[in-house]
């Protein structure tokens, strides 16, 4: 593929990517969600987690937050992505339009993507505003904002996939919620199974892979499971669209 044929590809990709932002940012849904991100995210560390109790200047319990609150925030964005078009009766002129299935997943991915980038970002101030009661080292938080950002990419994936495969919203959402709850929580049950059958849990468990983000390390094997495992999901993704495209 030369540089004419990428740059096509890019393009097509963004005219997709644009079509979804601009689906989300006149839906009021949009800044619900993000409401109750962040309240989530605020509740979880300042009550649940007892932050100025703690005596300790650290971000654990709130970087710890996250992979909760990405189980009902990624499935509400991700639900309508595939599942709508079904239900509109559009996915069938979709894939009658130019574009390649890798074209069409990566479009909205990215889409869904930076709205979650927009949320992370939202809750920069909290970090900020703390760092004048306590030292925060900046290369240990900048490590655990790029495993959110990792986790999310690797979640959104999955939540797209799951749409892609439902008939509707309401059940891509449902499906989302419990698989997530299931890949982000499984790694919290194996204290007291065979440890063979500990460690395939734990591989398969994103927030097992996760942890060592939220100390604020940067795990080459990490950051390569969440990167093969976005790929993976959006590979599905396109198998699933080819599927449907010849039938």
């Amino acid at each position: 593929m030369n540089f004419f044929s990428l740059k096509a590809a890019f393009q097509r990709t963004l005219v997709i990517t644009r079509k979804e932002l601009c689906s989300w940012l006149f839906s009021p849904a949009l800044y619900g969600i993000a409401v109750f991100f962040l309240l989530f995210i605020s509740i979880w560390f300042y009550y649940l987690q007892s932050f100025f109790a703690m005596n300790t200047a650290t971000l654990i319990p709130f970087v710890e937050g996250f992979p909760l609150a990405f189980i009902l925030i990624v499935p509400a964005l991700t639900m309508k992505a595939w599942a709508e078009e079904k239900k509109l009766g559009s996915m069938e002129i979709l894939l009658t339009y130019p574009f390649s299935e890798w074209e069409l997943v990566l479009g909205k991915f990215i889409a869904c993507l930076a709205i979650l980038f927009a949320f992370v970002l939202l809750t920069v101030p909290v970090p900020l505003t703390l760092s004048a009661l306590a030292h925060f080292d900046p290369g240990v938080t900048v490590a655990e904002y790029a495993g959110i950002l990792l986790l999310g990419a690797s979640a959104l994936a999955l939540g797209l996939l799951l749409s892609s495969i439902s008939r509707n919203q309401a059940a891509a959402f449902i499906g989302s919620v419990v698989v997530l709850l299931a890949v982000m929580l499984a790694n919290n049950f194996t204290q007291r199974l065979p440890s063979s059958f500990a460690d395939l849990i734990n591989y398969v468990s994103l927030s097992f892979h996760f942890e060592s983000f939220s100390r604020g390390l940067l795990d080459t094997r990490d950051v390569a499971f969440f990167l093969l495992s976005t790929f993976l999901f959006l590979f599905i993704n396109t198998r699933v669209l080819i599927f449907r495209r010849w039938n």
